[in-house]
C-alpha cells in the first residue's frame, strides 16, 4: 500500500487534508504532524509538507524538543528555509504563552512548589541561564513574571536595577527570584548567594521584599529560603 507521506496534500482526496479535517472536526483530530503540515503551508518538490512534518519530528526526537529548537536548528533540515522556521518558532512560543495563561488570572504563591510550577516549562529545559522574577501583590497573588537576563550555558548577567524596574513599574509589593542551572545540578554556586544577598538588601532599600530564590533544572527544584540561611542572616 502507498503510503500515505509520499502524497502532497493536494493529491489526497479533498476529505482526507488537513485544513478541511481541522474545519470539519477541529484540531483534536489531527496529528501533531498534520498541525505542523497547516503551520508549514507547503513541503518541496522532494518533500511534500507531509513528511516535511514528520521529517521535523523524528530530526528532533519529539514535539517538545522541536519546539526547543532554534531558528538555526530548524534551518538545517533540508526544505525548512528562514520563514518557515520563524513560523514554526511563533507558533511553538504562541501555545507556550497560552499555556502560561491557562493557570488562572489569580494565581497565589504559597509554597515555592506553587511558583516552580508556575515557571518550570519555560526554564526546565532552557540551554541557557536564565534570569527571572515573579511580581506578586500583597496577597501573594501573581502580578506578572518576567525574564531580567538571559545568559550563558553557566551564568547571567544580572544588575539590582534590571530586576526591580519592572516590579516598581508594574507596583509590586513583593518579588521571587528565579534561574534555572542548564547543567541540572540544583546546588546554589557562590555568585548566586551574593547576587541573592544584594537583591535581598536592594529590596529592602526600595521596600519591594524578595520571599525566595529558586534554582531550577530537570532534577526539580532548590528554595533558597528553605535550603540556605541568607533570609535568616538578613532578616
Amino acid at each position: 500500500m502507498t503510503d500515505k507521506l509520499l502524497y502532497s496534500i493536494n493529491e489526497l482526496p479533498v476529505t482526507e487534508r488537513p485544513r478541511e479535517r481541522l474545519m470539519r472536526h477541529g484540531p483534536e483530530a489531527l496529528s501533531s504532524a498534520e498541525l505542523i503540515a497547516i503551520v508549514l503551508g507547503s513541503g518541496t518538490q522532494s518533500a511534500p509538507v507531509l513528511q516535511l512534518s514528520h521529517q521535523l519530528i523524528s530530526r528532533f526526537g519529539g514535539l517538545e524538543k522541536l519546539g526547543q529548537a532554534t531558528v538555526s536548528e530548524l534551518c538545517e533540515v533540508k526544505g525548512i528555509g528562514e520563514a518557515k522556521a520563524i513560523q514554526l518558532r511563533a507558533s511553538f512560543n504562541l501555545g507556550l504563552r497560552l499555556s502560561k495563561q491557562c493557570i488562572g488570572p489569580k494565581y497565589k504563591i504559597e509554597h515555592p512548589l506553587h511558583a516552580y510550577n508556575l515557571v518550570k516549562d519555560e526554564l526546565v529545559n532552557e540551554r541557557r541561564e536564565l534570569f527571572m522574577i515573579v511580581m506578586q501583590d500583597a496577597k501573594g497573588i501573581v502580578i506578572d513574571h518576567t525574564v531580567i537576563s538571559i545568559g550563558t550555558l553557566t551564568e547571567t548577567p544580572v544588575h539590582p536595577r534590571e530586576v526591580f524596574y519592572p516590579a516598581i513599574r508594574n507596583k509590586a509589593v513583593s518579588i521571587i527570584l528565579i534561574h534555572n542551572h542548564p547543567s541540572g545540578d540544583l546546588t546554589p554556586s557562590k555568585s548566586d548567594h551574593e547576587l541573592t544577598r544584594r537583591l535581598i538588601s536592594t529590596g529592602r532599600m526600595v521596600g519591594i521584599p524578595v520571599n525566595d530564590h529558586l534554582i531550577i533544572s530537570h532534577q526539580g527544584y532548590l528554595s533558597m529560603r528553605q535550603q540556605t540561611k541568607i533570609f535568616e542572616e538578613l532578616s
